[in-house]
């Protein structure tokens, strides 16, 4: 039997992409002038390409949630609009960072929007929609705590950091564990890796190391934010990336099957 392929139009601009790169390396021998055209064309082209793939990856993950793509742009560029500062200036408020409490006279500490408010009401919601089993949920959140805990430190002038590749971890085992967690109900996988993902980061790479970072001795006030980075913040990326690997998980099993 003949199955008809047909292609999205995000898998053809895919394959145009990959079209183009692959004649890069073909022009590598070629004369000088191919080879400038070739390297501004690359210049122009890796950006786009890089977005784009952030894109995949991003619409894919909301939809394996729920979301419509529409909707996966609109809560990404919200949460980067909310977290990034961009309109305290206009409203003449720290919107974008919450105070919570001061330490030692010299720690400010707060919560970015973007960067954990948003993905913590995105999990409230997806919980009660989804109608999630809180057991399931919570050991999911302590296994992806411990991971993030041991593979984040407090750094005084940085904040809660983790080196690459070990910030990896926390999503891989959110994915994991959803995926064994959730065998039965397989549609409930991706809520519950975005869920654990990100209250796991939130917990043990945050609130665990939060006083061991505040009992360093400052000279000058300084911030302490959670989710400080925003949408480039562990807490937000671990939820979206764990639920991409999981549709990736899925899609093998699926293909073993037939």
């Amino acid at each position: 039997m003949i199955k008809r392929v047909q292609w999205e139009n995000h898998d053809l601009w895919l394959i145009t992409f990959i079209n183009i790169l692959w004649m890069f390396i073909i022009m590598a021998g070629a004369p000088a002038l191919f080879i400038d055209v070739a390297g501004y064309l690359l210049v122009v082209f890796l950006p786009i390409l890089v977005l784009y793939i952030i894109y995949l990856i991003v619409t894919k993950s909301f939809r394996e949630m729920g979301f419509s793509s529409f909707e996966a742009i609109i809560i990404v560029f919200v949460s980067f609009l909310l977290g990034s500062g961009v309109i305290d200036a206009y409203i003449g408020i720290s919107f974008s960072n919450v105070y919570l409490f001061t330490y030692h006279e010299y720690w400010l500490v707060g919560i970015n929007i973007g960067g954990a408010v948003i993905p913590l009401l995105l999990s409230c919601y997806l919980f009660i929609k989804n109608r999630l089993n809180i057991g399931v949920v919570f050991i999911g959140t302590v296994i992806v705590s411990l991971v993030s805990f041991f593979v984040t430190y407090p750094d005084p002038e940085k904040g809660i950091v983790s080196m690459f590749p070990f910030w990896l971890l926390p999503i891989i085992i959110a994915s994991l564990s959803s995926v064994y967690l959730c065998w039965r109900e397989k549609r409930k996988a991706a809520p519950v890796a975005y869920i654990i993902g990100t209250l796991g980061v939130l917990i043990g790479a945050d609130c665990l190391h939060l006083m061991t970072l505040l009992e360093y001795d400052l000279l000058s006030p300084r911030n302490a934010i959670i989710g400080g980075a925003n949408v480039f913040d562990m807490v937000f990326i671990t939820g979206i990336l764990a639920v991409f690997l999981d549709g990736l998980l899925f899609v093998q099993q699926k293909g073993k099957k037939k």
